[in-house]
């Protein structure tokens, strides 16, 4: 039987990583100043806070009617160095309307990244990376080991904070960009950490 893997370039423009078909594995990706990165597979944890976020914007604005959007593990371009980065945040909103065949989120207002022991530098360099995103208005880091997130909004001024706001165990979770609030323990339901919210 032949080795269906096809061998990691050694770097890639943005362009050229959105026509990229993988590697032939079934890993995810990302483009990171040019070089494709595999992303690790997201624990089960990880998983479940990522469906419970992005469930609940769904369903706030269907609810709200707010006419924007979620999806998860979608494409976003940066805007410092656009041109060789494709990161994926775990669920990202945007209010600009969808078309056919579109590869990458457009002027996203929102991003969520699910934080895991194994993920901890990369989720921390996309954050940053997020930052130079001129349509992105807030970031939450969602803990998957403990009840924590720690949430950046930008100012009126364009500028970020210098340090994240901690929503910590009984705390309400909420995004101005699009009128959202929850309680945190929701984004844990049917995790481990369910019984200590």
């Amino acid at each position: 039987m032949p080795n269906m893997l096809r061998k990691l370039p050694p770097s890639m423009t943005a362009a050229e990583f959105l026509g990229w078909p993988g590697d032939g594995s079934g890993r995810r990706f990302q483009l990171v100043d040019g070089e494709v990165r595999a992303m690790s597979p997201a624990s089960p944890a990880h998983s479940v806070i990522q469906l419970n976020l992005g469930s609940a914007l769904h369903r706030h604005m269907r609810e709200q009617k707010v006419r924007c959007r979620a999806g998860t593990e979608t494409a976003v371009l940066t805007r410092v160095r656009g041109d060789i980065n494709v990161r994926v945040p775990d669920v990202a909103v945007t209010c600009t309307p969808l078309l056919p065949g579109q590869q990458v989120w457009v002027d996203p207002i929102l991003l969520i990244a699910v934080l895991s022991p194994g993920n901890i530098a990369e989720t921390w360099e996309n954050v940053w990376s997020y930052c130079t995103i001129p349509s992105v208005r807030e970031i939450a880091i969602v803990h998957s080991i403990r009840i924590l997130a720690e949430v950046l909004r930008r100012g009126p001024d364009g500028h970020w904070p210098e340090v994240t706001e901690r929503i910590e165990p009984g705390g309400t979770l909420s995004f101005e960009c699009i009128g959202f609030s929850c309680p945190l323990s929701e984004a844990y339901a049917e995790t481990p950490l369910a019984d200590e919210t």
